[in-house]
């Protein structure tokens, strides 16, 4: 027997709010007449849904344009004074705490360094806690209505995390800071995260399906497809994808992964062997990559090690245009705002050589717009999403 699902006018309603809301937060500034077209909704109802957000403080007027023939259109926007949330990385490296306003303006961050590749999970929720009270010192925490923590890894059941590169399998990490923050707690993957990041504010924005890389110690992907109201996000274990057989040891016990070449720590440790010295690794790694960088501008082993990167990158991608064919690929995170602008050319030219023709002339493979500090920001648009998801309502 079929079981049929009535919708009430007050789901109907909620469901309205929540749609034209998303719409509102990842297209606007936008007017009541694109609200219109967009939504499929009538035009009394997106007048009504409005003039409610309107009165809740959740959107505001931000300006007017010129329409054509008639009056100024006036423009739509979700207000940034509406409340603030709270995003965490936790890296392989780091613990990078950020406050940001509704819009996501950054307004405040601080940074702990991580020693070790597998790390006591109540140490790592400490700096969590440290840097979450840091940013809010001196502030309301009333006002922060969601705190979200991109973690290196698979969150299963609301926030068990299964982190081998910290050497963390089913670790309740939600249970180590929930209790010790007032507002609700999203965990979600580091990948995830900046790809929501890039495709809401940075590189991904309009794409109909976009992958972000996530470049830094460890080496991710998430792909992006276009939707009605939000993108859909889901992740990969690109990193551990072989590039080359029986190549160099990775982390995960494998061997030839393309973050044995690409990864920072990779990157400076085959540069360290070219050299003569020793690797300059842990959270000092990206200031070390960013030496390499500016040293390869005189060529030498420094960028004879970035042209290298930039061909396994561009492999390890054209392997994603063959599987996805994706029209834009985003090189992002830490990693890939360091060297990208060095490496972009050679990416581009091994991806044209290894990627089917026909996919490779469709995709654009572009930088990252939101910097290293975008998987932070990604980590805040967690407890944003749910936001949007209620309509604009926090309780």
């Amino acid at each position: 027997m079929t079981q049929v699902v009535r919708q009430t006018t007050r789901d109907l309603r909620r469901h309205n709010r929540a749609a034209l809301l998303s719409s509102l937060y990842l297209r606007g500034p936008v007017s009541r007449l694109e609200l219109v077209a967009e939504s499929g909704l009538s035009a009394a109802t997106v007048t009504n849904v409005v003039s409610e957000l309107i009165a809740d403080g959740v959107v505001a007027e931000a300006g007017s344009v010129e329409s054509d023939g008639g009056r100024p259109r006036t423009l739509l926007a979700v207000r940034a004074d509406f409340g603030h949330v709270v995003g965490v990385d936790v890296s392989e490296t780091h613990v990078e705490v950020g406050l940001f306003d509704c819009a996501l303006g950054t307004l405040g961050t601080v940074r702990h360094p991580l020693v070790g590749t597998r790390l006591d999970p109540d140490e790592v929720a400490g700096l969590v806690r440290t840097g979450i009270a840091e940013v809010l010192e001196g502030g309301d925490p009333d006002t922060v209505f969601g705190v979200g923590i991109g973690v290196p890894g698979a969150v299963r059941d609301g926030g068990i995390v299964h982190a081998p590169t910290l050497g963390w399998r089913g670790v309740n990490f939600a249970e180590l800071i929930h209790p010790h923050i007032q507002a609700p707690l999203h965990l979600d993957n580091r990948a995830r995260t900046l790809g929501q990041a890039e495709t809401w504010r940075g590189a991904g924005r309009g794409a109909e399906r976009a992958i972000v890389a996530l470049l830094g110690v460890g080496v991710g992907a998430a792909v992006a497809t276009a939707g009605r109201s939000h993108p859909g996000i889901t992740t990969s274990e690109w990193g551990h994808t072989v590039v080359k057989a029986a190549g160099a040891a990775c982390r995960c016990g494998s061997h030839g992964c393309l973050e044995a070449y690409v990864g920072v720590e990779a990157v400076v440790r085959r540069y360290a062997g070219r050299v003569g010295t020793e690797p300059v690794i842990g959270d000092e790694s990206d200031v070390e990559l960013a030496r390499i960088v500016t040293e390869a501008e005189g060529g030498g082993p420094a960028a004879d090690v970035l042209a290298e990167t930039g061909e396994y990158l561009g492999i390890g991608i054209a392997n994603l245009i063959n599987l996805l064919s994706p029209d834009r690929v985003v090189l992002a995170g830490s990693a890939g705002a360091i060297m990208g602008p060095a490496i972009l050319p050679a990416v581009r030219d091994a991806v044209g050589r290894h990627a089917l023709g026909y996919l490779a002339e469709r995709t654009e493979v572009v930088l990252g717009r939101l910097g290293p500090e975008a998987v932070a920001l990604g980590a805040a648009t967690l407890p944003i999403a749910q936001l949007l998801a209620n309509g604009g309502r926090t309780g």
